[in-house]
């Protein structure tokens, strides 16, 4: 589980520019550019850990002589007033960079912190949780890497890696037989080999996706009386094929979706919805 802070590049100077834009007016009239100092930053919220890497490079943008030390690994589980890490250097440069480090591991914290409740909610059965594509504009890449400092599983990145049908492509090719068709002609034209995933959200569109050759399945917003009829189906036909449910999908019926026997269960929360948890920043050393 690694995060690939080089594609984070753009991100991170945008965050930067955004709040710091043509100076930072209080540390520059406050604090002499010469004093080093150190600082911890500390966890005030129960959960699951992540973006240390990210919140590092945030310093060195800003200051490269800046000593980032994460004290807690992603994925870790933290409690409140743990110290996570330790920031030494001149101190201007903590106070600068310490609003956007602390952004990113706020949001990311949340979301590997929800995840992991979702993910412990499964626990035992063969499901695994997913994430989806309702992530913050800009940010999909730290979100999901988020999601598996939780736990959970990534869904597709993007729209290049999967073919995902969906109601609106069923509606716009004239049916879910001519869209799976369409599919598979347009992958075997372009020589690629990867995974389709078929909505369904009836019994006709469920026997058009098996006599179709779907190799995955998502049931969408099904109540559990029909999602359990609808695994038998698709079990009873190929035990191969993946099954996923997504919509309407939330903690207190998670784990009877799970005991269905479904492969994975997307839900769009865990990026969409996770609170924030809640981290300061507070100097310790100053040496003049």
């Amino acid at each position: 589980m690694k995060l690939d802070i080089s594609q984070m590049d753009h991100i991170i100077e945008l965050a930067l520019r955004e709040d710091i834009g043509s100076g930072d007016i209080t540390t520059l009239a406050c604090v002499d550019p010469a004093v080093h100092g150190e600082a911890e930053i500390v966890s005030w919220s129960d959960g699951v850990l992540s973006g240390q890497d990210i919140a590092s490079e945030v310093f060195c943008r800003v200051d490269d002589s800046v000593k980032y030390t994460s004290l807690e690994r992603d994925g870790s589980e933290i409690s409140g007033g743990t110290d996570i890490a330790v920031i030494g250097g001149k101190l201007a440069s903590i106070l600068t960079a310490e609003r956007i480090a602390l952004n990113f591991l706020m949001r990311l914290s949340g979301i590997a912190t929800l995840t992991r409740r979702y993910v412990d909610e499964i626990s035992g059965t063969r499901a695994k949780i997913l994430d989806t594509r309702k992530t913050t504009p800009g940010l999909r890449q730290a979100e999901k890497y988020a999601v598996l400092c939780g736990g959970g599983s990534n869904h597709r990145k993007g729209l290049n890696d999967m073919a995902l049908i969906k109601d609106n492509h069923i509606e716009a090719a004239g049916g879910l037989s001519i869209a799976l068709k369409r599919t598979f002609d347009y992958l075997a034209d372009a020589g690629r080999d990867i995974p389709v995933d078929v909505e369904v959200a009836t019994d006709d569109d469920l026997e058009q996706a098996l006599s179709g050759g779907a190799s995955w399945i998502m049931l969408d917003n099904m109540d559990i009386g029909r999602i359990r009829d609808a695994v038998s189906k698709i079990r009873e036909k190929d035990d191969r094929i993946k099954i996923e449910v997504s919509g309407r999908v939330t903690l207190s019926g998670l784990r009877e979706i799970a005991e269905c026997g479904v492969d994975y269960i997307s839900v769009g929360a865990l990026t969409h919805s996770a609170p924030s948890l809640d981290f300061s920043l507070n100097v310790s050393k100053i040496s003049r």
